[in-house]
Formats: structure tokens, sequence, C-alpha cells
């Protein structure tokens, strides 16, 4: 008969010492995928975590699977505004709070915009899940179309634009008194300025 784990061990299987070593790494990967972007090395993150290189292979074998777990939360937050955007009974203030609340996100976390574009591409797709956000995220375009607020040559795809031009806002170094155009302006309203073009009513 095989041997029954005790039920002092933990859920998933792993030591008090290896738990806590995850977490550590969870840690430092996410505070310096904010400061820095996703392109920081593993081997920074590691020393920051205060473990080995080879101890944070073992708990994510892959880059990849580390910028996932360590986006996990953010993905998740994505996923509740877009139902949210998808709830609301006006389909432009649904459409322009989803780009607006995801843009903020951008300005607070550097790495978010690499990681929620995709650019590793399992990080969206466990079980499905992008392929469900995408037909929701068009649901949500084709509602502000459809009411006459958005423009018909939009498509969802043109989010992305929407973002990377945030994007470059959000990561310069914009304050009251800088003469670039997004001087002083919250993450709201360096959103709005790219979406108002594709708004039908503009």
């Amino acid at each position: 008969m095989p041997a029954q784990p005790s039920r002092n061990s933990p859920a998933d299987g792993l030591r008090a010492d290896a738990r806590h070593n995850r977490a550590r790494i969870l840690q430092a990967a996410r505070a310096a995928y904010a400061a820095h972007g996703i392109d920081v090395p593993v081997t920074t993150i590691a020393r920051r975590a205060g473990v080995g290189v080879a101890t944070l292979y073992r708990r994510f074998p892959t880059r990849d699977a580390l910028v996932a777990e360590a986006f996990t939360e953010q993905f998740q937050a994505c996923a509740a505004v877009l139902d949210e955007a998808l709830a609301d009974p006006d389909p432009w203030r649904g459409f322009r709070s989803l780009v607006e609340k995801v843009c903020a996100m951008q300005a607070r976390d550097r790495g978010f915009t690499a990681a929620f574009l995709a650019r590793f591409p399992g990080l969206l797709d466990p079980g499905g899940e992008r392929e469900r956000a995408e037909e929701k995220l068009a649901l949500l375009v084709r509602r502000a179309q459809e009411a006459g607020v958005l423009r018909p040559d939009f498509d969802a795809s043109d989010v992305v634009l929407v973002l990377l031009a945030n994007n470059g806002l959000a990561g310069a170094d914009l304050d009251v008194g800088s003469s670039h155009p997004g001087a002083g302006v919250g993450p709201k309203g360096w959103a709005v300025r790219p979406l108002k073009r594709y708004a039908s009513w503009v």
C-alpha cells in the first residue's frame, strides 16, 4: 500500500523552505519587472531574492514560467476589468473604461505591457483564457460600433496600438513643468488622447 502523505504536508507538496524561496523569487521578480520591464536577467532576480540561479530554475524551469506567475494577479485584474466593461450598459463608457484601466496598470508597472501584449504566447492562454479574452474584447468593440460611438474600421487588434501609444507616455519621465505633450496628464488622460481618434463622434 503506498505511503499516504502526512496530514501536515502542504497542499503544493513543497517544504516550508522551498515555499519561502518561491515567494522571495516572485517578490523579487515583480519588483524588478515593475521597475525595469521583463528583460531583467534571471541572475539579477535570483540575486535580489537571495537564492542561487539553480534554486530559481527548480521553482520556475523557464523564464516564461516566471514571467507568467509574476503577472498572474495583473492578468486576473484585466479579466475582471473586461467583464466589468461588458456589463456596463453604455457601450462607449464600457470600452473606454477598459482602455483607461489597463493603461493605468501600464503606468504602475513597466513590465506589464510586454506581458499583456503576449510577448510570451503562453502567458495569457492557460486553459484557453486568452481566446476567451479575445472574444470578449471583440464583443466589446462590436457593441460600441453598433451603438455608433466607435469607428466601423476599428478592429479589436487596434487596442494593441492604443496600449503601445500609451506605453510610450507611461514610460517617459513626465512632470507638470515638462514640455512633453503628456506632461501633467494622468494615466487616464494618456489613454484618452490616442483613443479619441477612434471615436466616431470626434
